[in-house]
């Protein structure tokens, strides 16, 4: 399984397309980290997230925690407290980091609200570099505002040898937000189309790395279909294949739902009282008849790891076209 610990919904940045820091959770009232001690080890991943993570006086002793339970252990940040990022990452060099950016500096500080985003941010990557942390880069999530970008961020992160991880705005709970709306469909489509093409070209020197972008164009695709309406590529497995944990310690099936999906709480029950009981089933039931579509990182990668031949195919499929001149299927 997989889990995303949302450890805070205070925020620095005040992003446009979430209004979480309009919302902040009260860290007299977020969860004891020790609560955390109950999440079973073997976890394939755990992403600690927020709200910015970094924003939490405790967060040492959450990765401390987590650390030991995971062999890939992620922090998504704005990477704005860089320094803090760096204290946490020579105590715990194996961990993975984004850090998310909207576009270059002038898109980026105007969508997430954080003078001198972008300046801070490619920093805390540099410094993580330098520590010689080895899964590190950019997160960012497209809209219509940003798209135009979109190349141009991919091509920096791969000359930098970084990863760049990507979503598309939504709406849920998660975000504060119903309203997020992108007007100029047609041009993110075609940015999007553009971008799956680049990562099928991929340049990185590592075969590693160059597969992973040949799967994340695969992902992109999920993105892509999202974006016109249609129906998930690989049904969701909220609640069974991952969890969250919100500033709380409430375990929710995912991030995605219009308001949360409260399965237990870890402050109260264990987490196996959690994960077989009543509560737990109807959750899941909820989520088999969910038709909101939605395709973000915590739930796809795990979906497109349960069910990996489609996605498969389609990078064969699609590489081949590459190799032979032909346009990519823009399509599943």
């Amino acid at each position: 399984m997989e889990c995303a610990i949302i450890t805070t919904y205070r925020c620095n940045a005040k992003c446009c397309m979430c209004q979480a820091w309009q919302n902040p959770s009260k860290a007299s009232e977020e969860f004891d980290p020790q609560i955390l001690r109950k999440i079973p080890s073997g976890m394939k991943r755990l992403n600690i997230t927020g709200g910015e993570p970094l924003l939490r006086k405790d967060l040492m002793e959450i990765v401390d925690i987590l650390d030991a339970k995971t062999n890939r252990l992620e922090i998504s940040t704005n990477g704005y407290f860089y320094e803090r990022l760096e204290e946490i990452a020579r105590a715990h060099p194996r961990i993975t980091v984004r850090v998310s950016i909207e576009g270059l500096p002038a898109t980026n500080d105007k969508l997430r609200g954080l003078p001198d985003g972008f300046d801070r941010a490619t920093r805390g990557i540099l410094r993580l570099k330098r520590l010689g942390l080895e899964d590190i880069g950019f997160a960012m999530t497209i809209s219509g505002e940003n798209c135009r970008d979109l190349i141009d961020v991919y091509t920096l992160a791969a000359s930098m040898d970084v990863e760049l991880a990507n979503a598309v705005v939504h709406n849920s709970f998660y975000f504060y937000k119903n309203d997020n709306e992108i007007k100029n469909v047609d041009e993110v489509d075609e940015a999007l189309c553009r971008f799956i093409e680049a990562l099928l070209r991929s340049p990185r020197s590592s075969l590693r790395k160059r597969v992973k972008d040949w799967f994340r164009a695969y992902l992109n695709l999920g993105l892509l279909s999202h974006l016109r309406g249609e129906e998930r590529l690989i049904p969701c497995g909220a609640g069974t294949d991952t969890f969250f944990v919100d500033p709380w310690g409430r375990v929710l099936a995912c991030n995605g739902s219009a308001e949360p999906w409260v399965m237990g709480d870890l402050n109260t029950q264990s987490f196996e009282d959690i994960w077989n009981g009543e509560l737990a089933s109807e959750i899941r039931a909820r989520v088999s008849s969910c038709d909101r579509n939605c395709w973000m990182t915590g739930t796809a990668v795990p979906a497109m790891r349960r069910s990996p031949i489609r996605p498969a195919l389609w990078v064969m499929s699609n590489k081949l076209r590459t190799i032979r001149g032909k346009a990519i299927e823009c399509r599943a």
